[in-house]
């Protein structure tokens, strides 16, 4: 059966939207779509219903000290890691251990923002960034789209809470060497994509990174 699939060459024609409503719209946007799509055995697929969580592209970097060998991560209330169990000592609860990251605001670009956001969360300056990658957060019922970096940073007087406070945010400074971080990542504290993306790359490219950097 596989040998009989043809490969789409991917348009707009490819996919029909046939209704799409803002439902709700208030700091996020939702929308419900009924639409279908050209199917990859041919013909195409009945009309279906999707709610699309609305979001601007975002960007987020992992802040990097090639001389100290640390990287500076942030820490801050994040609502959708409540449970709707007691929060217990072993998971942490909503505060997360995250990268300096934000919505790319419109006529911004992506390196503006972080270089923007490292300066508001963490009080670092950005003197050198990499690409990693740019991805798309969660498909399944979301828009955004993530872009992703390593910013060379100088972590030797990092530290402190930091935010702005009419867009209610906590945000601690962490400063972790990069062996400790990685240790955070194997016990479960970093438990976020843009993180775990992120130190990852750093792990695999470290060396690199260094020489290019120092």
């Amino acid at each position: 059966m596989s040998a009989e699939l043809k490969p789409i060459n991917y348009a707009a024609k490819d996919v029909e939207i046939l209704d799409r409503t803002t439902v709700w719209e208030s700091f996020f946007r939702i929308d419900r779509l009924h639409l279908r799509h050209r199917l990859f055995a041919g013909g195409w697929s009945e009309v279906f219903q999707r709610e699309l969580f609305m979001r601007p592209p975002s960007a987020g970097v992992l802040l990097y000290d090639p001389v100290l060998d640390n990287v500076v991560l942030v820490e801050q209330f994040r609502v959708g890691a409540l449970s709707d169990s007691p929060v217990s000592d072993a998971d942490g609860g909503p505060w997360l251990l995250e990268l300096v990251a934000g919505i790319v605001d419109a006529g911004e670009t992506a390196e503006q923002n972080v270089n923007r956001e490292a300066f508001e969360e963490a009080g670092c300056a950005i003197t050198a960034l990499l690409p990693i990658a740019e991805y798309f957060n969660s498909p399944g019922g979301s828009n955004e789209k993530i872009s992703l970096f390593c910013g060379r940073v100088d972590a030797s007087g990092a530290g402190g809470v930091f935010g702005l406070v009419d867009e209610h945010e906590d945000i601690r400074v962490e400063v972790l060497s990069v062996a400790d971080a990685w240790q955070a990542l194997q016990d479960g504290r970093l438990n976020n994509a843009m993180a775990i993306i992120a130190l990852q790359w750093l792990i695999i490219n470290r060396e690199q990174v260094r020489q290019q950097w120092l």
